[in-house]
């Protein structure tokens, strides 16, 4: 929660409704459909125009012949055909522009997300780009696909009437014009209120968002520790402090509308008074007045739309913003401009060379220390130590979700930031120890591997993993969905699911991390013969607690401290003593630890 309310603290607040420009590079392909619908809002806009001038003739032709009265009603009837066809065109084609537009936006952001590395994750809470991706991106087509056609149409209607008000009596519309800076001023100095309230509240959900995504995730974990209370106090508050805000979002907009609308027909009525007193004295006649009224209500009404619509478009500035900072997101893990193709087929040599890193979030903490490190093509090289020796940044780095502060990492002799991302890690099978299940059929998720694969070869590889047994007695087999994250399987079958992804994937570089630590006994010798299969002719690289697991490895590499302490086989490393020596004491002794072995 601390996070989520850090990055509430940090952001700006929106400063102008011009960030919607923003949305110009996902409107421009679309040209012709915002042409269109700019026509029919022109349209309606005109034909709103022409009716007072209807109304007019009509009043005043009351005293003429019924076949002329009849004109005039038929040609009202006509304009008024005519707007409910244009009102109906434009609704359809700003409401297609709208969905269209958000479709894009979302694809894109979640496009430029899904690519970025994990240090990008530490910053932001996932619940957070989630809120931006589906809040933001919804009120983003309230404005395109409603208010800011429903806007650009009032202002056409404000200048139109004001232009027709001065033709139809040019000594009312200029009493009008003196209420205008009235009208104006409480819409920029609440306006400006409304705006940043508008961000902080769009911040808000989104933390709310980020705090009930992250314990429904944990729900298992917060009910085993008895959290639920604690939870619920921290979503309420979030939830709570958005509402507060909310509320004086709404407060500053009430208050904003009321003033406006008052001044504005305060001063309407104040008109139509001296306009009545014009009338008893013969200035001008009865359809102008009409008329005239008629186009002050439009004026009105257009200024006090506008006065409310200006919210809505500060609201979409602010989500716009929110948006735009997730599609210009910087990365410190990116493709080269003019990559190395990695030459094929892949040997599969992996090299560390004078290698440093620090996590960002911990830079006091070494995670790895000047790593020398060359792994031969087909080696099967086991990384073993205490938790935190910097073993799972080893696999990390060879996929180069993190760049190495100091040195570099090597395939087959080849810079890793030399060459695209893609381009290598569709050689490298990953098992980890922590496997990613998705909501999918059992079938989906092996095809994870390799989404090109026939059904006999999914069979084959789940028969390899020792999950095809299981999988079989599923309700659907292997269509079966799995349920979020897995829930319909133990961690030893999510485990197997995850080592037929990588043999499915038959590349040329094996990771496993703790591949077979939430296996029982039987299933880890059966799924252990079936990874040692797997890694003949690869340069396969061992995360193991359970040194059983890793003693027939090619070489043991013992990492402390994120550095390499020492490295051979197992029979050598035993002989050698240290670090090595005393896990192994450990685990095929009976457990207890000698002080030979605290020294």
């Amino acid at each position: 929660m601390a996070r989520g309310t850090r990055n509430l603290e940090d952001r700006p607040t929106s400063k102008r409704v011009g960030a919607l420009s923003a949305l110009g590079p996902f409107l421009r392909p679309y040209r012709g459909l915002a042409a269109l619908a700019m026509l029919a809002l022109v349209v309606t806009a005109g034909i709103s125009l022409i009716l007072p001038l209807a109304v007019r003739r009509v009043v005043d032709g009351f005293g003429q012949g019924a076949e002329l009265l009849d004109q005039y009603f038929g040609a009202a009837l006509l304009i008024v055909a005519l707007l409910a066809v244009g009102t109906a065109s434009r609704y359809y084609l700003v409401t297609r522009l709208g969905e269209r537009v958000v479709a894009d936006i979302r694809r894109a952001v979640f496009s430029r997300v899904i690519t970025l590395s994990p240090g990008f994750f530490e910053r932001i809470m996932t619940g957070e780009i989630l809120s931006r991706i589906t809040t933001d991106t919804t009120l983003i087509q309230s404005v395109i696909g409603s208010s800011l056609s429903i806007a650009l149409r009032n202002m056409l209607i404000l200048i139109g009437g004001l232009l027709m008000l001065a033709l139809t009596s040019a000594k009312l519309t200029g009493l009008v014009l003196l209420i205008v800076p009235a009208i104006i001023l409480p819409i920029i100095v609440l306006g400006r209120r409304l705006r940043g309230l508008s961000r902080q509240n769009q911040d808000w959900i989104a933390a709310s968002s980020g705090t009930a995504s992250e314990s429904l995730l944990a729900a298992q974990t917060v009910q085993a520790y008895t959290h639920e209370a604690r939870s619920i106090g921290q979503f309420t508050k979030v939830t709570e402090q958005s509402y507060d805000v909310a509320l004086s979002r709404i407060r500053t907009r009430a208050l904003m509308t009321a003033i406006v609308i008052f001044l504005i027909f305060a001063g309407v009525i104040g008109v139509l008074w001296i306009g009545a007193r014009d009338v008893r004295e013969g200035v001008m006649s009865v359809g102008q007045l009409v008329q005239f009224v008629i186009y002050a209500i439009l004026v009105a009404g257009s200024t006090g739309a506008l006065s409310e619509i200006w919210g809505e478009l500060q609201r979409a500035a602010g989500a716009t913003e929110r948006l735009a900072e997730l599609l210009s997101a910087t990365d410190a893990i990116s493709d080269p401009v003019t990559p190395v193709a990695l030459p094929r087929p892949v040997r599969g040599e992996i090299g560390f060379h004078g290698v440093g890193f620090h996590y960002p979030s911990r830079p006091d903490v070494s995670a790895l220390d000047g790593i020398d490190l060359r792994i031969a093509p087909g080696e099967t090289v086991a990384l073993v130590g205490p938790s935190g020796a910097g073993k799972t940044t080893i696999i990390q780095l060879i996929q180069r979700f993190w760049d190495p502060e100091q040195g570099q990492v090597t395939l087959d002799g080849i810079d890793l930031r030399q060459m695209r991302r893609d381009d290598f890690r569709r050689d490298i099978a990953l098992v980890p120890q922590d496997p990613v299940i998705f909501a999918a059929s059992a079938a989906d998720n092996i095809r994870l591997g390799r989404p090109d694969a026939s059904d006999a070869d999914v069979h084959a590889a789940a028969r390899a993993a020792h999950a095809h047994d299981f999988i079989s007695a599923l309700p659907q087999g292997y269509e079966t969905p799995l349920g979020e994250r897995g829930v319909m399987l133990s961690g030893g079958q999510r485990q197997r699911i995850a080592i037929a992804r990588a043999i499915l994937r038959d590349a040329p570089i094996l990771l496993l991390d703790e591949a077979t630590s939430a296996l029982d006994a039987e299933s880890e010798a059966l799924v252990q013969a079936a990874v040692n299969r797997l890694a003949e002719g690869r340069t396969t690289i061992v995360i193991a607690h359970r040194l059983a697991t890793v003693k027939k490895a090619d070489r043991i590499v013992v990492f402390d401290q994120g550095r390499i302490v020492a490295q051979g086989t197992h029979q050598a490393l035993v002989a050698q003593g240290g670090l090595y020596a005393r896990l192994a004491r450990m685990q095929f002794t009976d457990g207890q630890i000698q002080p030979a072995d605290i020294a």
